[in-house]
């Protein structure tokens, strides 16, 4: 039987009965369970997915219940922020405080996830026999962590006709309304009035803020 082991990226590992089974959860990838196992959210201290998972995982493999088990995933998406004008990739998880298992339900591992530290509990279903979401659902998530894979989302975004204030350079303490954003340049049109009349000024996203 194999030893299953936490993930550490897209990666996800599950165990089978031959040995470890190593898989890339991607877009398209088919995420039907494995037979006789479901998907389950588990509710975990927010901030605590990965050390969530990596405990669940000792605790399978100290009990032995390897077989009962399969793939794990903490949804995830890659954000891009500016910090003193460096572009900066960080990853960010789109549904802070939820881990899915794939698993057999029973009472003996019900038990195992329900009582691992800085576990809560499962999400849906009665107390102690919670409903599994389906395919679809997991589908879903995976193919939204895909696409932040592929192209990053922008930690601060803004909108065109939002307002804004300018916080650094030569129109500092202007306030104004985007006309146009260029995310590939990091770089916004604002239009600012100056003297009265509505001037277009281009800016770093770093130069600017929500008001």
């Amino acid at each position: 039987m194999g030893v299953l082991r936490p993930d550490f990226g897209v990666e996800k590992i599950m165990s089978d009965m031959n040995g470890d089974v190593i898989s890339e959860v991607a877009a398209g990838t088919s995420l039907q369970p494995t037979p006789g196992m479901q998907w389950y959210v588990v509710h975990a201290y927010s901030g605590m997915e990965k050390a969530v998972e990596r405990n669940i995982v000792e605790r399978i493999n100290r009990a032995g219940m390897q077989a009962k088990f399969g793939r794990f995933l903490v949804p995830t998406e890659e954000v891009v922020e500016i910090k003193n004008g460096q572009k900066k990739t960080t990853e960010r998880r789109f549904f802070p405080g939820y881990v899915l298992v794939e698993m057999v339900m029973d009472d003996e591992t019900w038990h195992l996830v329900k009582h691992t530290n800085k576990v809560t509990g499962f999400v849906g279903g009665a107390k102690n026999r919670p409903a599994p979401i389906s395919e679809e659902d997991v589908q879903k998530i995976v193919n939204q962590m895909q696409v932040g894979t592929e192209k990053p989302r922008h930690k601060v975004e803004f909108e065109t006709g939002e307002y804004v204030r300018v916080k650094d350079g030569p129109f500092t303490d202007f306030n104004g309304t985007v006309e146009e954003v260029n995310y590939d340049k990091n770089k916004v049109r604002v239009s600012v009035t100056i003297f009265g009349r509505a001037t277009p000024v281009e800016l770093e996203f770093s130069q600017i803020e929500k008001t």
